[in-house]
């Protein structure tokens, strides 16, 4: 990987990771895990997702920020975005600066987790540091 490639997949790593915890953190302190359930089982969806959304909001962003497991992580985040998407937005319409938040938002982060499943780690991970470390 090249270096600006390496920097490209920082700074997508650092600014999703970031907004992974912070939308994780808003279901967990503004909103609450029993708030977040009832506003899934709202809009159809069973109330337990909401606790999974939250892990996977918390834990996905410091494994970005990290640089562990990059890849899989941004999958796995995938269909979390286009959940968030399709139930929690998709009858807002297209613009995220409608009431409740349009549904573009969403998929363009998701997009974005593809390219940087794509991209990887980076030189500039914590995944990188330890695979230099290693012993040959």
């Amino acid at each position: 990987m090249t270096d600006t490639s390496s920097l490209a997949a920082l700074m997508l790593r650092l600014g999703t990771g970031t907004l992974f915890i912070a939308h994780g953190l808003l279901k967990l302190v503004v909103f609450t895990p029993a708030g977040t359930a009832g506003y899934f089982e709202s809009i159809g969806l069973p109330g337990m997702l909401a606790y999974l959304t939250i892990v996977a909001e918390l834990g996905g962003g410091v494994a970005l920020i990290a640089g562990v497991y990059t890849r899989l992580v941004s999958l796995a985040l995938i269909p979390v975005l286009l959940g968030a998407a399709y139930f929690g937005h998709g009858s807002n319409g297209w613009g995220f600066s409608n009431e409740g938040g349009g549904w573009e938002f969403p998929v363009f982060w998701a997009v974005v987790m593809l390219a940087l499943a794509i991209l990887g780690n980076g030189v500039y991970s914590v995944h990188s540091f330890f695979a230099k470390a290693k012993p040959a």
